[in-house]
């Protein structure tokens, strides 16, 4: 079996949309406590994460409530990364994302903005008549390399999130996909259970058979 993590590391310094994660020393071996314990101070959305409807929409379905079916199972992987700007549903389509449950793009961001310290000015996102087409194929989760899936210029909008969340499809951001090729994979993404939250920070891997 080869697995594939497509998680981000969390640590202070990250990547990070707003506040950066903290981290405080409550006991410590060196200072003669019985063991190393820390508390971190970090946000749902936090490094890779899933973004469950109740993050666009009061009264919808938190992350503690989505399905694990939708989570979990066979995945593809779309190489988009000759694409600048947004996804279209033609790129999709190229892709092969048609009749696919769950589909991570993979684009020019896991080589470039999503290895940056700061926020780039710009990145590649999914365009709302992308969403649109994704929610007509039926897609339960849909995946990107980048702090959101938004298109750096609709963030004041948000049409993409309000369009796919507002379906009940899940998105999972953040998903480090650079030293994935495309293909068929088996995907578990597993985000923590904070109930009643819009969202939680995951662990996600990619598994295929030899």
């Amino acid at each position: 079996m080869t697995i594939y993590d497509i998680t981000l590391p969390i640590h202070p310094e990250m990547l990070h949309w707003g506040r950066k994660p903290e981290v405080e020393i409550v006991e410590s071996l060196a200072d003669g406590d019985a063991s190393n314990v820390t508390r971190w101070r970090l946000g749902a959305h936090t490094g890779t994460h899933v973004d469950a409807p109740a993050h666009f929409r009061d009264g919808a379905t938190p992350i503690d409530e989505v399905s694990l079916d939708s989570l979990v199972g066979p995945a593809l992987v779309v190489d988009l990364t000759h694409v600048e700007g947004d996804v279209e549903p033609s790129h999709l389509e190229k892709g092969g994302a048609a009749g696919h449950r769950r589909v991570l793009l993979k684009t020019s961001n896991s080589g470039g903005p999503l290895k940056e310290s700061e926020r780039a000015p710009r990145w590649v996102g999914l365009s709302p008549e992308a969403a649109n087409w994704l929610i007509a194929q039926k897609v339960e989760l849909i995946g990107i390399d980048y702090l959101t899936i938004e298109s750096h210029h609709r963030t004041d909008t948000w049409d993409v999130h309000h369009a796919l969340l507002g379906a009940g499809v899940l998105i999972l951001e953040n998903a480090d996909l650079d030293a994935v090729p495309a293909g068929e994979y088996d995907l578990a993404c597993l985000p923590a259970k904070l109930v009643g939250a819009d969202g939680a920070f995951a662990r996600a891997v990619l598994t295929t058979r030899d």
